[in-house]
C-alpha cells in the first residue's frame, strides 16, 4: 500500500452554527484562492438560497487548496442531523477531518453524531476549538468536554491522540497554544499537512471509485462525484459501473474533472485519492462501483441510517389548485421526488393506494421542509401531511418507536414548564446539571413525534432564550400516545372572500390565520380554535345594511394583525385529518375531506364504531 502524499482529503465537521463554512472561507483566502482585490461574498461555500437565509449548510460541498505544493481537497459537511445522509457520503471521500468546537457552547448532539460518523469511518482528527474571542470563552473546560466525548464514543488509542489548535475563524487566525502570537492559519494548514495521511492506495490495483454524490449539468448531463480508490483514470476510458445487484454496466468517462477552489478544472487523468467529477456516466446511483471493464470489481457501498420520519406528497386537490403553481401534475412531482433520491441518500420514495400521493421518508422534519420549500421555490403546488414517525417491531413483536436523547439550555426560571411539557410528550428527565449561572442544562429521553412541533412551542415557552439539540439515539418500547395538539381548527364551511366584518366576530373564539381579502373555500382552515373541537364558520359574512342610520352605527372594525406561517409551523400544526396545501405564493391550511356534510357522516360513523 502506498501514500499519495501530494494530496489531502479533508472533512470539516461541526455543530451547527459552530464555525464551520466561515472557517472555510478563511483558508481559501489565505490559501490564494482569490485575488487580492477580488469580491467575495461570505460563506461562500453556502451557495443555495435556503442555506444563504438560514444561515446554515444543508449540501455537502467540496472545493480545493493548495498549501506548500501539497493539494488539500475540503468537504464541508452540513451540521444538523436531519442531514446526516450528507456526513456519511462525505465521510466516504476523506482520509482525515477537522472537528471545530465552539470555545464557550463545548462538544453539543451534532458535534457528538458527526464525530460518531468519523471515527466508525477509522479517520485521525485534528480538533479545532473555535471563537476563542468569545466573552463567555472556556477552551480547557471544553477541550477536557471533548476528551470525554472520544471517549464515550470508544475512540482508539490512535485517535484519542489528537492534536489541538484554538482559532478565531472569522479573523482567519489560528494557534497550538492559546497564548501564541496570532498571525494567520498556517498552524491549520501545518496540522493538516503532518496529522491527516495522505489516500492510501494498492498501487497494482486496477482503476476502482466509489461514487459519494450526483450532480447535473446542463451541457454534460448526470455528473458523477467520488473518491478514486486504485488506479488512475484518463478521459474518454472505457468503464464499467456496478449497481447494488452487482451487475457492471459499460460505460465511457467522456470528461474527468477536478476541484481546483471553487470551480471545477478539466484534466485528461486523474490519479489514486483525488476526488474527480466523472461525466458521461447516465445510469448511476449513490454508492455504485465504477471500475476498469477489463477487471469488474465492486467496493463495499455507502450504508446510511435508516429513515425516521414518513410523509404524504400529494398532488394539489384543493379549489384553488393551479392559480399559483405552473407545476401541479402527479408525474412531476414523482419524478421531482425520484430526482432528490438520486441526489440525497437520506431519502426514499414510495408509492400509495392513491395514485395521486407519495410516501416520502427521510431523517427528520426539518429535512422534509427544506425538500419541499426547494419545490415551491421550482414552481411545484402540492399538498403534504403531517410528519409521521415510522415504527418497527422488535424480536418480540413489540411496536418500537425511534427514541432521541434531548438537550436543552435555558433559565432556571424556565426549568418547570419545559420539563412538564415535555413529561406529556412522554419524555424522561435523565440528568439536570445547575452550573450556578442562573441557566439550567437537561438531558431527556424523548420520543421523536414529541419532538414534532415541540421546537416552536419550546421557543415561546422559554421566551426565546432556550436552545434545544438532540440526536437519534435508537429505537424503544412505544411509550403511549398523547395528543400532538390541544386545540381544535376554525374551519370554514363556504366559498368566497374573507370578510373584516366577519373575522372581527370570529376573533373570540381562537387566532386567526387569514386576513379580509384573502381566498377561503369550504374545508379551509382559517384559524386554530381556542377549544380542544373543531368548528366550522362562515368567513364571507357580510354586515347587513339597515336603512338606519345612526351616529357611530358603522364603526371601523380594527382586526389583531395575523402572523403568518412559516412552513415549519404549519407542518407542525395541522393533525391527522388535515393538510398543508403549499404553492409557490401561498401557504394553506385545510381538511383532507373538504366537505363538511363528509366530515359530520365521517364523524358520527367513528362515534359509533
Amino acid at each position: 500500500m502506498q501514500h499519495n502524499e501530494h494530496l489531502r482529503n479533508v472533512a470539516i465537521i461541526a455543530h451547527v452554527d459552530h464555525g464551520k463554512t466561515t472557517l472555510v472561507d478563511a483558508l481559501f483566502k489565505q490559501a490564494g484562492v482569490f485575488r487580492a482585490d477580488q469580491q467575495v461574498d461570505e460563506r461562500v461555500m453556502d451557495n443555495m438560497d435556503l442555506e444563504r437565509e438560514r444561515g446554515i449548510t444543508i449540501a455537502a460541498k467540496n472545493c480545493a487548496v493548495t498549501w506548500r505544493g501539497v493539494k488539500i481537497n475540503i468537504i464541508d459537511t452540513p451540521g444538523h442531523a436531519d442531514f446526516g445522509g450528507e456526513v456519511e457520503r462525505s465521510l466516504s471521500m476523506a482520509t482525515g477531518a477537522i472537528l471545530l468546537v465552539d470555545s464557550s457552547e463545548g462538544p453539543l448532539p451534532q458535534t457528538r453524531f458527526v464525530l460518531r460518523k468519523t471515527l466508525e469511518a477509522g479517520l485521525p482528527v485534528v480538533v479545532v476549538i473555535n471563537k476563542i474571542d468569545r466573552k463567555d470563552a472556556r477552551p480547557q473546560e471544553v477541550l477536557n468536554e471533548i476528551y470525554d466525548l472520544f471517549i464515550d464514543l470508544d475512540a482508539s488509542e490512535d485517535q484519542l491522540e489528537f492534536p489541538v489548535l484554538y482559532a478565531i475563524g472569522r479573523k482567519g487566525v489560528a494557534m497550538n497554544a492559546l497564548d501564541d502570537e496570532q498571525k494567520d492559519l498556517t498552524p491549520l494548514f501545518e496540522a493538516i499537512l503532518s496529522h491527516i495521511p495522505g489516500p492510501v492506495h494498492d498501487p497494482d490495483q486496477p482503476f476502482q471509485m466509489l461514487v459519494a454524490d450526483l450532480d447535473y449539468s446542463d451541457y454534460l448531463g448526470r455528473l458523477a462525484v467520488g473518491r478514486i480508490m486504485h488506479g488512475t483514470v484518463h478521459a474518454k476510458d472505457t468503464l464499467a459501473c456496478i449497481g447494488e445487484g452487482g451487475q457492471a454496466r459499460p460505460l465511457r468517462a467522456t470528461k474527468i474533472q477536478v476541484y481546483d477552489g471553487l470551480q471545477l478544472a478539466e484534466v485528461e487523468q486523474a490519479t489514486p485519492g483525488d476526488i474527480v467529477v466523472m461525466a458521461g456516466i447516465e445510469d448511476v446511483t449513490i454508492g455504485d462501483t465504477i471500475c476498469t471493464r477489463e477487471n469488474p470489481r465492486a467496493l463495499p457501498r455507502i450504508r446510511v441510517d435508516e429513515p425516521t420520519v414518513a410523509m404524504r406528497f400529494g398532488i394539489n386537490t384543493s379549489p384553488l389548485a393551479g392559480r399559483e403553481g405552473k407545476i401541479v401534475q402527479s408525474r412531476a412531482i414523482h419524478d421531482r421526488l425520484i430526482k432528490e433520491t438520486l441526489r440525497n441518500v437520506a431519502i426514499r420514495v414510495e408509492d400509495t393506494a392513491d395514485k395521486d400521493a407519495f410516501l416520502v421518508k427521510g431523517r427528520g422534519e426539518f429535512q422534509m421542509a427544506i425538500l419541499i420549500e426547494t419545490m415551491r421555490r421550482e414552481g411545484f403546488e402540492l399538498s403534504v401531511g403531517r410528519p409521521q414517525v415510522i415504527l418497527k417491531k422488535d424480536e418480540t413483536g413489540a411496536v418500537i418507536e425511534p427514541v432521541e436523547r434531548l438537550y436543552v439550555d435555558c433559565d432556571e426560571t424556565f426549568m418547570g414548564v419545559v420539563t412538564d411539557k415535555l413529561a406529556q410528550r412522554k419524555g424522561r428527565l435523565l440528568n439536570c446539571v445547575n452550573n450556578g449561572t442562573g441557566r439550567v442544562r437537561l438531558e431527556f429521553s424523548v420520543p421523536s413525534r414529541g419532538l414534532i412541533g415541540y421546537r416552536d412551542e419550546f421557543l415561546t415557552d422559554t421566551k426565546g432564550t432556550g436552545i434545544m439539540n438532540s440526536y437519534l439515539e435508537g429505537y424503544d418500547r412505544w411509550r403511549g400516545d398523547f395528543p400532538s395538539r390541544y386545540t381544535g381548527s376554525i374551519v370554514a364551511d363556504r366559498p368566497g372572500s374573507a370578510v373584516a366584518y366577519a373575522l372581527f366576530n370570529l376573533e373570540p373564539r381562537g387566532v386567526l390565520f387569514v386576513e379580509p381579502g384573502d381566498p377561503v373555500y369550504e374545508g379551509m382552515i382559517v384559524g386554530e380554535h381556542n377549544r380542544e373541537n373543531d368548528i366550522d364558520v362562515n368567513a364571507t359574512k357580510e354586515k347587513k345594511l339597515t336603512n338606519l342610520r345612526a351616529a357611530g352605527k358603522d364603526e371601523n372594525v380594527i382586526l389583531t394583525p395575523v402572523k403568518k406561517m412559516t412552513l415549519e409551523h404549519a407542518l407542525h400544526f395541522v393533525r391527522e385529518d388535515e393538510l398543508v396545501e403549499v404553492t409557490p405564493q401561498s401557504l394553506r391550511l385545510r381538511k383532507l375531506e373538504l366537505s363538511a356534510q363528509k366530515r359530520y357522516q365521517m364523524a358520527g360513523k367513528k362515534a359509533k364504531s
